[in-house]
This record gives structure tokens, sequence and C-alpha cells, in this order.
């Protein structure tokens, strides 16, 4: 959760509107109730209750166009390695700076 709010003062400086949530379940309940467009899930890939990739999954279930950023303390290659994330995805290695973040966002994003 300290790295949640950190992220969410980190991307609220930078102009975006942030919709925090402490758990998969949070972001799930977000993703079917929020009145405007989300544009961006950010995901931790290991995470209790379940794994990024299924929030992901369910997350894009109730949001089609949603793009997605993957972040983990776990290395890119182990997480690969473990099936858990597909080629071509965005992903953040924490620990991260705060030009790391705002790049790899605007990255997920795409062309404005």
């Amino acid at each position: 959760i300290p790295l949640l709010k950190l992220a969410t003062v980190i991307l609220e400086r930078q102009g975006y509107t942030v919709l925090g949530a402490g758990r998969p379940a949070e972001a799930l309940a977000l993703a079917r109730h929020h009145e405007g467009a989300i544009d961006l899930l950010i995901t931790d890939i290991v995470m209790p209750e379940m794994n990024g990739r299924e929030v992901k999954e369910q997350v894009v279930a109730i949001i089609p166009r949603i793009k997605c950023l993957f972040m983990s303390g776990y290395t890119a290659n182990v997480i690969a390695h473990h099936g858990v994330l597909d080629e071509g995805v965005q992903f953040l290695q924490k620990p991260f700076s705060i030009r790391d973040l705002a790049v790899k966002v605007r990255q997920a994003l795409g062309p404005t």
C-alpha cells in the first residue's frame, strides 16, 4: 500500500487522475462502477488473492480497450519464464524512479 500511495501522488502530479485500489477485488469494483473512462490498469504481477494477469483479464472483460502496465520486484525474465507475462506487454521493474514511472505510463497509454 505505501507504493500505491507514492505512485498515486507521482501520477497525479503528472496530471493523471488515479483510482487507487489496494486489492484486486477493489480494482474490479472500480472497473465495474466508475462512471468515467479508465484508460490504464497498473498492477503488480505477484499479489495475494490473484495475480496481475488474472486481474487484467477480468478488468479487460469489463473495459475491453483498457491498456495495462505490469510491475514487479521480480525481473521480467523470471516472470516471463513462469508464463505470467506475454511477449510485448508493458513492464516496469521495481524499484523505479519517478521518471521511469512517467515514461512507462506514457508508453503504455500509447499515442495521444
